[in-house]
């Protein structure tokens, strides 16, 4: 019994001592890492104006390493990870005027998490960076529901105010030599903001810095409330449909729920007011949205469980079509309304055939609804029936499975493919290609069942009619 105790601490003991000498080397290889390389100057543009936050991060760094590096690394604080929706960031090469810009990849970080919880993600450069060099980078990325309302709850006539909480200097795994953040609100109503000197307000923006020799993972907390009257329009779930009929016609069907995700309305509503008074009644909520729809559309319908809602306009042109929409009622803060949209295209402005024979699909894959956030999109395209080996090209990462749709005249099914993806911002309206075989034989099952069973019926009737069943002789 000794001997299995004595044999039980000494493999706990041994894996400790395993668990410690990885962490002591995980964080020896982001430190050296991280040692190699300073960032000269920073600045970073955060735009507050709509409910969607758009920053601009411009980095010049350097290598002080003895060997070239190929990666640079970027901090964010754990309550912003779980709200980024898009990370993207390019190489600035050449002055002003002839300043070229050249994509680059991100990606989460293999390496261990910064202090306090810092999450870390890489950048791969186009070129390794050779000692004494430096490089500039332009980042950019999306935060979702990071505007806190507050108060709450507001009534028909108050104002939306909001808070935003971020730090006045910013997060990096490097040194930085000298750095400015500028946050942009909507309008020069800005009730409190903290304030670390440097900073300064002039209308509508707020600038803090400039700040020199910060070490890396600096932090400093501020808090900033303001007005922001703009609507909080939030798609809660999206599913659309896109049905290929090879015959010359694409449809789509697209349900929407929508809620006003902003300050939630309290008390009666006023109607005579919200009509009278638009200016200050209701400040914040909505009452149209402008859908965005492929040029050349058309049988286009706006309806809702109820039925056909009529309060709609389109317009369309050569380059593009946009549909004002009203729901039945306004949306206030916390309000919500369902309903579909539906619309036809030409085939021949969405489907194509590749070189190798391959049919594919070209469509876009957001919410056409101007500023809108979408917790959750799915798009089902349903191919003809016998097409075989479907295949996706997306510039970002969704989830995708396989179903199968049955309509009229169906033997064996419709192939769909369901792409599915949360957390969307209007950035993510670009364009995916759906690849699949079909044999043109296949266009002639459904008229050849047709044409059979009338056949049949006919061959059915002239017997009937040619046939003598009567008893009588």
């Amino acid at each position: 019994m000794e001997v299995f105790a004595s044999r039980s601490r000494l493999t706990l003991i041994f894996s400790l001592f395993v668990l410690l000498s990885l962490c002591f080397r995980s964080s020896t290889s982001l430190s050296s890492s991280t040692s190699e390389l300073q960032i000269l100057t920073a600045e970073r543009r955060i735009d507050l104006v709509s409910h969607i936050i758009r920053v601009v991060l411009t980095l010049k760094v350097q290598n002080d390493g003895a060997s070239p590096a190929s990666n640079v690394l970027l901090a964010f604080p754990p309550a912003q990870v779980k709200h980024l929706a898009l990370i993207q960031a390019a190489e600035l090469a050449g002055k002003k005027r002839k300043k070229s810009v050249h994509p680059l990849d991100v990606k989460p970080s293999n390496d261990a998490d910064g202090p306090n919880g810092a999450k870390l993600y890489s950048i791969s450069l186009r070129n390794p960076l050779s000692t004494g060099s430096s490089v500039s980078i332009e980042v950019s990325y999306v935060l979702t529901q990071s505007l806190e309302p507050f108060p709450v709850e507001i009534s028909q006539s108050e104002s939306q105010l909001v808070l935003y909480r971020d730090s006045a200097l910013i997060l990096s795994p490097y040194e930085i030599k000298q750095q400015t953040t500028v946050l942009r609100t909507p309008s020069t109503k800005v009730e409190s903001f903290t304030r670390v000197e440097p900073s300064t307000q002039t209308r509508t923006e707020l600038k803090y810095g400039p700040y020199e020799d910060k070490p890396s993972f600096s932090y400093v907390p501020v808090l900033v409330h303001f007005e922001n009257n703009n609507p909080f329009a939030v798609v809660e779930e999206l599913v659309r449909e896109i049905e290929i009929s090879h015959w010359g016609n694409l449809q789509i069907t697209e349900h929407y729920t929508v809620v006003h995700n902003g300050a939630k309305h309290k008390g009666g509503f006023s109607r005579v007011d919200y009509q009278s008074r638009p200016t200050f009644s209701g400040a914040s909520s909505f009452k149209h949205l402008l859908v965005k729809l492929p040029p050349r559309v058309h049988s286009v319908y706006y309806r809702d469980n109820i039925g056909n809602i009529s309060t709609s306009h389109l317009r369309t042109s050569y380059s593009k079509s946009e549909l004002e929409i009203e729901p039945r009622y306004p949306l206030l803060g916390g309000w919500k309304a369902t309903f579909i949209i539906g619309y036809g295209l030409p085939l021949e402005d969405v489907l194509f055939e590749s070189d190798d024979g391959k049919r594919y699909l070209n469509f876009t894959f957001g919410c056409p609804i101007a500023e809108t956030l979408v917790n959750k999109i799915t798009n089902k395209v349903v191919l003809p029936e016998g097409s075989k080996n479907p295949s996706v090209v997306i510039p970002f990462s969704v989830e995708r499975r396989a179903e199968t749709s049955y309509s009229y005249l169906d033997i064996v099914g419709r192939p769909v493919v369901v792409l599915e993806k949360e957390n969307v911002v209007p950035e993510h309206n670009s364009l995916f290609q759906v690849y699949y075989d079909f044999h043109p034989m296949f266009m002639l099952a459904e008229p050849l069942m047709l044409t059979s069973v009338f056949f049949f019926l006919f061959v059915a009737a002239l017997a009937y009619i040619h046939m003598d069943i009567s008893i009588k002789k």
